[in-house]
């Protein structure tokens, strides 16, 4: 099994390097599985901002007292935050490098998401094509997975987006090199 770089320091002269985080396309391989760590623990001020930010005022997010007359007994986290924390935490590993993002679909939310819950993710890399109309791209799709505590599976989506080839990166490095 080959490690695979997410971060490094890319040489640029002399002692001088540049901060390079994410993977090309040719980085992926369709059926991989990546872990993200680490996780991150919502708090009350986490879905209570972001609620309000996202103007989803719906009392079972931001009332302590009309939550706890549902079946769930207290607030449950906005599915909007959940989804965007398990996007931030699959970036690193997936698009990070990417040029655009192209779109989510089959996006689903499993079970409840309460503050003081930790959440995980992980993904699998689905299908990868290079593309037609974006010579030195490619299109990559993905399942990400947000787990709680990190064995209860609470959402799902599939995510495409758009990223360089390392092959055209080093061509364009090269030219540019040429010209100087």
């Amino acid at each position: 099994m080959k490690s695979k770089n997410i971060s490094m320091l890319e040489h640029l002269g002399g002692q001088r390097y540049r901060e390079s985080h994410g993977m090309y396309y040719d980085d992926f391989v369709v059926g991989d599985i990546y872990e993200h760590r680490p996780g991150r623990t919502i708090s009350e001020v986490d879905n209570t901002w972001m609620s309000l930010l996202c103007f989803n005022t719906h009392p079972l997010h931001i009332d302590s007292v009309y939550a706890s007359q549902t079946e769930f007994g207290k607030p449950l986290v906005s599915s909007l935050i959940t989804f965007a924390i398990i996007g931030g935490l699959s970036l690193a590993s997936t698009s990070a490098r990417g040029v655009a993002n192209l779109g989510w679909k089959n996006i689903r939310f499993m079970a409840p998401v309460f503050a003081g819950d930790t959440l995980y993710a992980e993904t699998t890399v689905l299908a990868k094509r290079e593309s037609e109309s974006r010579p030195g791209q490619g299109i990559v799709t993905v399942q990400t997975r947000g787990y709680v505590h990190p064995d209860t599976l609470f959402m799902e989506c599939e995510r495409s987006f758009l990223i360089p080839l390392r092959t055209e990166v080093r061509k364009t490095l090269h030219a540019t090199a040429e010209c100087q």
